[in-house]
Parts: C-alpha cells; structure tokens; sequence
C-alpha cells in the first residue's frame, strides 16, 4: 500500500505521525499547497522515527485541480489518496484518485447546497450527494472510496454499526453526540476564542440547516442550533449542551443500518454560539470573495484585493495546529444509542472514545481532536490493508464489519494495536 496524503495541517500532520508507528504500507507521501508545510512533517518523522525515515517523503500539490492531482499519484505510484483537507477540495481530489485509478479515502464529504426556497425543512443537496451520483463509475472501475471516516464521521459510525449488529435487536435512534471540556489560553493564561478544528469547517456545518432522519419521512431539515439538550459526557468531561449541527453520519447510518431516527448533536456552548451568530450577521461567514481595499504602500497607494471573508476569519484566528501546547481538557465522540437490545428489554447505551490533550501532545507532539480525527483513517487503511475490509464503490465506515476495526484499535501496542480503549456506557434508565 502507497498512502498519499492530501494536507500537512492538523489532521493530515496527526495521521502521518500515527503511521510512522505502523508497518502496514510500504510508502506515505505528504503533500500540501505550501511545500514548506509537507517538508516540515515529513522532517518532525525524520528526527524521531529514523528507523521508518525512509518510508516518508514530501511533495507539493495544488487540491484545487483534479488534472494536478492525478498527475501527482501516478508520479508517486499511490495505490490510496488520504483527504485531508477543507471539504471544499472533496471533489477535485475525488476526481483525480479515480482518474489516476487510486482508492479514496476521507474525512469529510462533498459539500452541500440549502433548498432555495426551503431550507430548514427540505434538503437542497445533501452531504456526500456529489460522490454518490459516482457510486457505479467507482463499482465498475473496481475501486474503493471510502467516505466519512474520520471520526465524526467515521468512528461514530462505526460505533453504530457495533451497536446494530452486537448490542440491539431494534435501534429506536442514532444520536451522534460529540462534546468536550477543552479550554485553550494565550501567553498570558487567559482564555481565549480558538476552535481546535477548522473553522472553514465549522462555519459550514454549524451554520447549514441541520440534517435528520426520520423512518417514514426521510431526511429533512431544521433551524440551526435546534432542540438543545443537555448531555452528560464521561471521562470528567461533564453536562454540555448539545444542538442540531448538519453532519455527515445523518447521511450515512440510514444507507446501511436500521433505525427510526439519525440525528446529531454538537456541544457547541454559548460563547461559540453566539461568535457564530455574528460572522453570520456580519456576512463573513461568506465564500464568495470580496473587494477589500489595502494598507498605503510605502508611497501611499492602495491596491484592492479579493478575499473571501471566510478566508479571512481563518487567516486571524490561531491555527488548530499548533494550538496543543496551550489547550487542556478531553474531547468525546460517540453515539447514543437507544432501542430494544438483544435481551428484548429497553435499552439505552453510549459507545464512545476520549481523547486527553495531555496525553496526545506527551506522545505525538499533536492536539487532541486533530489526533482523534486521524486514528480513524491509520484503522481503516490497515482493516484493508489486511484483508478485513474490503469492497469497491463509494462506501461509508458503516458498511464494513465493525469488529475488526474496533479490536485493532484497542489491542495494546505491544500486541500490534492502537493502544485505544473504547467502551459501551449503559444508560439505560432504572425501572
């Protein structure tokens, strides 16, 4: 297997770092826009992993350009292209793994579009939408896409897929809750407004109208930040409000598992809420560039520039990559799950993992929701790598056997595995 990884910021820096430790591929390469970026990943392996120094190596490439990155994997010989960057470039690197005839895999799915007259009850264009119109090109070339897996989406949909097969005769609903109790601070101590991931990303899913799905009805939409609720995450993390927060798993459980309801749950808080609210009040939560007039040049002048707001706002905001050194706290992700389980009695269980900031920066020098978002596709690509996975077409993490994935995953790294524990929380209410 030759991994080549699109993106050499936080999570495609995290996922290289956890495959430095494994010997299911035979080559990565790490490429990025910026080749000082790729360079740079690529040397940070280098001075603490010599033994697999020359397994990795760095490349420049423009995601914005289906042509460039075909030609980028048949110069590298890749057999899996790795998306790890903003869902914008879905489609382009989508385009050029199956021109180059290379297997697919990412974290987020091609963007979506609201209903033009309707948007908080009818979907417009769906998450994934674009890459499932390919679902037969991918089948008859004999390839394999796997979408959504990351870790929301992807190890909560691998959750469910457990809870389907192992732990329910019946599911009632998918809840995907994803909260934390990270705080991030300046040099001063203070706390301050940092997201730990994207927030080109955040913006688009936190401010579209939120997806669900009902048996009977399909999927439709609502009001963002709807139906909160208060949901108690384990590990110390503690009761955080949880809303509506249009995401990919609402699209991909119900393609594959049975249920009565898909929904999603971001615990956002007040303060994010509200920071949100206003970009959108004040348009920079836009794409489309604008004319911006310049600072005087050295004889006065003003130029004008085009620069989309979004843009911006990422540009003065800290980078998640390297917030880690001065954020503290854990991040939970799982699903909530509830229904008649296997004993035909009411059940309700929380299957989850927790990732401790302290503990990903002592170990991979990386912030945690970064590293948690990249556990996901070092699992999956070694599931296929050994034969436990395996299919062609555009696939979702819940159309593969749950098992394997989660047993590699906890196995002790002195046995082979990940060292990741994840566990099933009954919550069951007493009678």
């Amino acid at each position: 297997m030759r991994i080549y990884i699109v993106g050499a910021g936080g999570v495609g820096n995290a996922l290289a770092r956890i495959l430095a430790r494994r010997n299911f591929f035979d080559h990565v390469t790490i490429a990025d826009y910026d080749p000082d970026r790729a360079e740079a990943a690529v040397a940070w392996i280098a001075s603490r992993h010599t033994d697999v120094a020359g397994k990795f190596s760095a490349s420049q490439v423009d995601a914005s350009s289906a042509t460039a990155v075909t030609r980028e994997l048949l110069d590298h010989n890749a057999t899996w292209v790795v998306n790890a960057v903003e869902p914008g470039f879905v489609q382009n690197i989508f385009q050029g793994a199956f021109d180059a005839g290379v297997n697919y895999l990412d974290m987020a799915m091609s963007l979506s579009q609201p209903h033009p007259t309707d948007p908080y009850t009818t979907p417009g264009v769906m998450l994934g939408d674009w890459q499932f119109e390919r679902q037969q090109q991918w089948e008859d070339a004999g390839l394999l896409a796997v979408v959504g897996m990351g870790v929301e989406p992807g190890l909560s949909d691998v959750f469910a897929r457990y809870a389907h097969d192992h732990l329910f005769s019946e599911v009632h609903e998918f809840g995907v809750r994803d909260g934390a109790n990270l705080v991030v601070t300046n040099e001063a101590g203070e706390e301050i407004f940092a997201p730990s991931f994207s927030i080109w990303t955040t913006i688009e899913e936190c401010l579209n109208p939120p997806l669900l799905w009902e048996e009977g009805k399909g999927w439709f939409t609502t009001e963002p930040f709807s139906e909160p609720e208060v949901f108690d995450f384990p590990d110390g993390i503690g009761p955080v409000e949880c809303v509506n927060v249009e995401h990919e798993e609402v699209v991909l459980m119900p393609r594959w598992l049975q249920a009565k309801r898909v929904s999603f749950k971001y615990g956002l808080g007040d303060e994010f809420i509200s920071v949100l609210k206003t970009l959108n009040t004040l348009g920079l939560d836009k794409t489309d560039p604008v004319s911006v007039r310049t600072a005087p040049g050295p004889d006065g002048t003003r130029s004008t520039a085009h620069v989309s707001p979004r843009d911006l706002v990422a540009a003065v905001l800290p980078d998640p990559a390297v917030i880690g050194p001065t954020m503290t706290g854990k991040t939970c992700a799982g699903v909530w799950v509830t229904g008649v389980g296997k004993n035909g009695q009411p059940t309700e269980v929380y299957v989850y993992h927790t990732s401790d900031n302290e503990w990903t920066m002592a170990n991979y020098d990386t912030q945690c929701v970064v590293w948690q978002t990249a556990i996901g596709p070092s699992v999956a690509l070694e599931c296929v790598a050994g034969g436990q996975w395996s299919g062609v077409g555009v696939l979702g993490p819940e159309a593969f056997d749950s098992v394997p994935f989660l047993d590699l995953m906890a196995k002790d790294t002195t046995n082979g595995g990940y060292g990741q524990a994840w566990h099933v929380q009954d919550r069951t209410p007493s009678s």
